[in-house]
């Protein structure tokens, strides 16, 4: 994301809450946040008026988003549409709602975290892996939820072939003074050593 993201048109891909669009709105940044949890948005409006922050919030699907072509410079997603919508549609959509040079930036759960979580969401990830990572995609998990990851390869070609160039795959693991709640579904001890999280950064071509 870039430092400075004043006067930036951004649009916020699953926004939940609205606290990540209410930080860039402080910032300067005009957003919009679209999420299909109308309860989520409810607890959005309910903080816009208690904090005195506005924007637009939209309730919809992050994979269609009712906006023109290259509404935006800047597409975020911190979880949200990054993990709760198809990759290989949302990811196309948000190359459309950008204009030329505009930057996406968005977090989930890292690969390795994905292949050693087991399906109980109970329980903590193992240090050992569990599913295969050839032709992840879709995770369907035994609470009936449904998230979606992919390999870092086939993440790449993704973003190549919505015309994105790469900038930056940071990778997240816990600090060393973590305490073992750091990460609910990850102790801190693996957490040192695997990442649990990645932010990918990426820029449309021009």
């Amino acid at each position: 994301m870039p430092n400075d993201v004043s006067g930036m048109d951004v649009i916020e891909l699953g926004c939940g809450t609205g606290y990540v669009s209410s930080w860039l709105a402080r910032r300067g940044a005009k957003p919009v946040g679209i999420d299909n949890s109308e309860k989520q948005l409810r607890t959005a409006r309910r903080l816009q008026h208690e904090h005195g922050v506005e924007f637009p919030l939209l309730h919809g699907n992050a994979e269609h988003v009712p906006y023109p072509d290259e509404s935006f410079d800047l597409a975020v997603s911190e979880y949200g549409a990054a993990i709760w919508c198809d990759p290989y549609v949302w990811i196309p959509e948000a190359a459309r709602l950008l204009r030329p040079g505009g930057r996406l930036a968005f977090l989930g759960n890292s690969v390795v975290s994905m292949l050693c979580a087991p399906d109980d969401e109970n329980e903590k990830s193992t240090e050992r892996m569990l599913r295969s990572q050839r032709d992840m995609h879709r995770f369907a998990w035994d609470d009936g939820g449904v998230e979606f990851h992919l390999s870092h390869g086939d993440m790449i070609r993704l973003l190549r072939a919505s015309g994105f160039e790469v900038e930056d795959l940071i990778e997240i693991y816990a600090p060393e003074d973590a305490p073992d709640s750091f990460f609910h579904y990850a102790p801190a001890g693996w957490s040192r050593q695997w990442p649990v999280e990645e932010v990918w950064k990426a820029r449309k071509v021009s």
